[in-house]
Order: structure tokens, then C-alpha cells, then sequence
């Protein structure tokens, strides 16, 4: 999955379980109700969602500039990191004036999530490139080429019909050209 698909599916993911969570955590932590930490919850998941496709478009802008752009345990540290500090510059400030506390108050309330959401932060791109592949910023040159060619049935590579497709194009002509569909039978 790549663009703009990988993009939306990667953070409404992202966000939805971190607005379960965040409501939860911030519920105990505030001792208020979730009348009161549910819309915060929503107002900062507004934040890191926008923060969060503006991030990633950069930052896989800058891993296609890279000569090595395997996405190694320091990359996803990098990226956990320089994710989460600017969006504690903007969430703080929120949280304090909906909270009607100091801006020193709100971080340190803030600082629940600003140790948990860096690991999140590593665990769910891990787990999300595991599911759904890497993005090609992430994709050295030799494997972000165009799809894989596979090589066609010599029945139809005699034709000169199999030039040009993809292994899921060869799959569909073979099986359209199996016994029983109206393909002639070769002798035995």
C-alpha cells in the first residue's frame, strides 16, 4: 500500500487508538471526568492528526533523499522523536488552557504521553510496516523499481501475448486459459 491510501489508513490507525488510550490515561491521571478529558482527547487528536500527515509527508520526502533508506531501529527512533517534540510545543498550551491550569501543569501532565507516545510512536510504525510493507521512501533503489515481471507460460511466451504484464496479469491469462474455459487441449 503506498500514497495517499498508506497515509490515511497509516493515521487514522494511529490516532483512533491513541484517542482510546489518551481519553483513558488522561481520565486517571486528571482525576476529571470524561466529559472533560473525552473532547480534550478529541481537540489533541485533531492536533496530532494534522501534525501527523504533515510529519510523515516530510519526513519521507527527506528518507527519498537518503542513499540508505532501510528504515533501521535508529531511523525509527529518529522519527519517533522529532514527531513527538514539536507536537508537545503544540499540545501543551492546549491542555493548559482547557484544563485552566499552568502551562508547567499541563506539561507535566503531558509527560505521561511524552514517554509513552514515543514508543507507541516506534511500536505502531513497526507493526504497520509489518502488516502493510514498508513505504517506497523506504525502498532502496533496487527493490523500488516497477512490480516484479514474472515470466510467462512458454505457451504464451511463443505468442508474444505475455509481453509487458505482471505476475497477477500472467496469473489471470494462464488460469483464463485453463481446461474447461474454452482453451484447446494439448496432446499428451
Amino acid at each position: 500500500m503506498q500514497g495517499i491510501r498508506r497515509k490515511v489508513v497509516y493515521v487514522g490507525g494511529y490516532e483512533v487508538l491513541g484517542l482510546a488510550v489518551g481519553t483513558v490515561v488522561m481520565t486517571v491521571v486528571t482525576g476529571e471526568p470524561p466529559a472533560t478529558t473525552g473532547p480534550l482527547a478529541l481537540m489533541l487528536t485533531g492536533v496530532a492528526t494534522t501534525w501527523n500527515l504533515v510529519f510523515n509527508t516530510l519526513f519521507e520526502a527527506w528518507e527519498r533523499r537518503q542513499p540508505d533508506r532501510t528504515r533501521t531501529v535508529r531511523r525509527r527512533i529518529l522519527h519517533a522523536l522529532c514527531f513527538q517534540i514539536p507536537l508537545v510545543c503544540m499540545i501543551v498550551p492546549l491542555m493548559a488552557w482547557w484544563l485552566g491550569v499552568s502551562l508547567m501543569q499541563a506539561f507535566l501532565l503531558d509527560l505521561v504521553f511524552i514517554i509513552y507516545v514515543p514508543f507507541y510512536t516506534f511500536a505502531y510504525n513497526w507493526a504497520f510496516d509489518r502488516i502493510f510493507g514498508v513505504p517506497s521512501s523506504a525502498m532502496n533503489e533496487g527493490r523500488n523499481a516497477e512490480p516484479t515481471r514474472a515470466r510467462a507460460p512458454r505457451s504464451l511466451r511463443r505468442r508474444g501475448r505475455a509481453a509487458r504484464r505482471t505476475a497477477p496479469e500472467l496469473a489471470a491469462a494462464v488460469s483464463a486459459r485453463a481446461p474447461g474455459r474454452g482453451a484447446r487441449r494439448v496432446p499428451r
